[in-house]
C-alpha cells in the first residue's frame, strides 16, 4: 500500500513539475531544445486566442510537427520545471 501511495505522489509531482505552454515566458519556452525565438513567439500568439490542452495541440502551431513535438515530450527542460 505504500509503494501504491508512494508512486501515485510521483507521479502527481511529475505532472506539476513539467512547463506550462500556457503561461510559460519566451525565455522558458525557448530553454526547450527545438524551440528557438520564432517558434516561442509562435507559441506566444497561439495561446492568445487557444489553450494549450496537451504536448499534442502544439501540433497545430506552424514549425511543430510530430518528431518536434516528441522531442519536447522526452526533453529534460520540459520534464523538469
Amino acid at each position: 500500500m505504500k509503494k501504491i501511495f508512494l508512486g501515485l505522489l510521483l507521479s502527481f509531482a511529475f505532472i506539476l513539475a513539467s512547463m506550462d505552454f500556457n503561461t510559460a515566458s519566451k525565455q522558458e519556452l525557448m530553454s526547450i531544445k527545438g524551440i528557438g525565438e520564432k517558434k516561442a513567439q509562435a507559441v506566444i500568439d497561439y495561446r492568445k486566442s487557444n489553450k494549450i490542452n496537451n504536448l499534442d495541440d502544439l501540433k497545430k502551431i506552424r514549425g511543430f510537427g510530430d518528431k518536434l513535438v516528441l522531442k519536447i515530450k522526452n526533453s529534460k527542460e520540459y520534464n523538469s520545471k
